[in-house]
């Protein structure tokens, strides 16, 4: 379980940090962190806070799914946003492009990799993508919802003022296939069964 909670914790943190390098390429974001800025840009929070928040309303459309919160989705709401703020804190402003573009590349990276740890680490989903599968347990089909609810927040997120740009292009085109790539490698094996109990 320490390994794992290692895993979870330290996916959680990158993640927030790459949300933040994104931020600072500012040539375009992710649909949900688009929907994240957009809001905290109307209302005047911090995106951090935003991206928490936002994570705790996803989370109460569980309940009518009857999704099951784990270790790492509550950790989810609470650490990704706190992060986030404290790296844009840390980060400066960029105006050339050439470092923009190594923020963002390097965020994208940052990002599969986060992923591939916390959801590897097999402690719950983030609230978000347990809202897709959720729905997508309903009979229709994970590729779909996920689209749906993407291109909704893209267009709420773009509306109220987000980023969206050739960084929302190249992410959405590179996001999967990364993740394919580091989901099985930082996957951890489930425990041999020895006598009914994990060895």
């Amino acid at each position: 379980m320490s390994s794992r909670l290692l895993r979870l914790f330290a996916g959680l943190v990158l993640f927030g940090v790459s949300l933040a390098l994104m931020v600072r390429a500012d040539i375009g974001l992710g649909p949900w962190d688009v929907f994240h800025q957009g809001v905290a840009q109307r209302i005047g929070l911090s995106i951090g806070l935003v991206v928490n928040l936002t994570a705790i309303v996803v989370l109460l459309l569980w309940i009518p799914l009857r999704q099951r919160p784990g270790i790492g989705t509550v950790a989810n709401v609470v650490v990704v946003g706190l992060v986030t703020d404290g790296t844009l804190w840390l980060l400066p402003d960029l105006d050339a492009l050439a470092p923009r573009i190594a923020l963002l590349v390097a965020g994208i990276l940052a990002n599969a990799v986060a992923t591939g740890l916390y959801v590897g680490a097999g402690l719950g989903p983030g609230p978000r993508d347990g809202l897709m599968t959720g729905l997508a347990a309903r009979g229709h089909s994970i590729r779909l919802v996920r689209t749906l609810i993407e291109l909704t927040v893209l267009v709420i997120g773009w509306l109220l003022g987000g980023s969206v740009g050739v960084g929302t292009i190249v992410y959405a085109l590179a996001i999967g296939p990364l993740v394919g790539v580091f989901l099985p490698l930082l996957t951890v094996a489930p425990r041999p069964v020895v006598n009914g109990e994990a060895a």
